[in-house]
């Protein structure tokens, strides 16, 4: 029996509907987030499916290490309050990634 993935491989440029910026593709992975702001949209149930209805936004509250100089961006969504993370990318803002280490947010 063949499994399907859980992950759809959508990699393609868009305007940030928080601050605006053209994000371009990343080129390695599916782009998920806006690099500038680390803002994302609740759009997805599983990676890429589109399929989530919510629509809202979701706001950067953490910051979690991954792996060797990786980490992990903990998303709240502002309009249904869902919680989900994703992997920070290599052009994401390394500053605001810092500043929400050092201000983190109670997420549970």
């Amino acid at each position: 029996m063949e499994s399907k993935s859980k992950f759809t491989m959508i990699d393609e440029p868009f305007i940030c509907e928080v601050c605006g910026k053209k994000v371009n593709s990343l080129g390695y992975t599916a782009r998920d987030h806006c690099p500038y702001c680390l803002s994302s949209k609740h759009v997805d149930i599983n990676p890429g499916d589109r399929a989530e209805k919510c629509h809202g936004t979701l706001k950067p509250i953490a910051i979690e290490p991954f792996k060797k100089d990786t980490y992990k961006i903990v998303y709240k969504c502002e309009k249904c309050g869902m919680q989900k993370k994703n992997i920070a990318a290599k052009d994401d803002n390394f500053d605001l990634i810092l500043k929400i280490m050092s201000n983190p947010v109670s997420f549970n």
